[in-house]
């Protein structure tokens, strides 16, 4: 469970808070505090949703997720959010984009469903999330 697994209707775990510290490496999002890390901020929870920093997809990160695959439905929740990750004590992406990163992930076979909220990591998703993050995720 702590490599992946379900938060609400994103992914949680090493696995997404290597994903979405990849994206601020690669300049695919940006902090609107300009940390260029997942690390946690005064003010956060100690686990759960957070609304102390923003983040911002930029149009390198459109293109990227594009190529990937990615489709962030309309709605009326943010685009970009995060949550603490209870396990890493550090941010991962939620939001539309959250969701819409599992669902393709889910498309793709990278991870599929184990017991209660954990996932299990697909072979081709770790290889997919290997590439992407340039992190072993064991």
């Amino acid at each position: 469970m702590r490599i992946a697994r379900t938060c609400y209707d994103h992914l949680a775990g090493r696995s997404a808070v290597a994903l979405l510290g990849a994206l601020l490496e690669r300049k695919a999002l940006v902090r609107d505090d300009g940390r260029g890390d997942t690390a946690p901020v005064d003010g956060d929870p100690s686990a759960g949703p957070a609304r102390v920093v923003a983040y911002r997809l930029t149009e390198k990160g459109d293109a990227a997720l594009g190529e990937l695959g990615v489709v962030v439905g309309e709605g009326r929740r943010p685009l970009v959010k995060y949550c603490v990750d209870w396990t890493e004590r550090r941010h991962h992406l939620s939001g539309r984009l959250g969701a819409a990163l599992l669902a393709r992930f889910r498309e793709l076979d990278w991870v599929r469903p184990g017991d209660g909220r954990s996932l299990v990591l697909t072979p081709a998703g770790r290889s997919g999330l290997h590439d992407l993050t340039g992190r072993d995720l064991d």
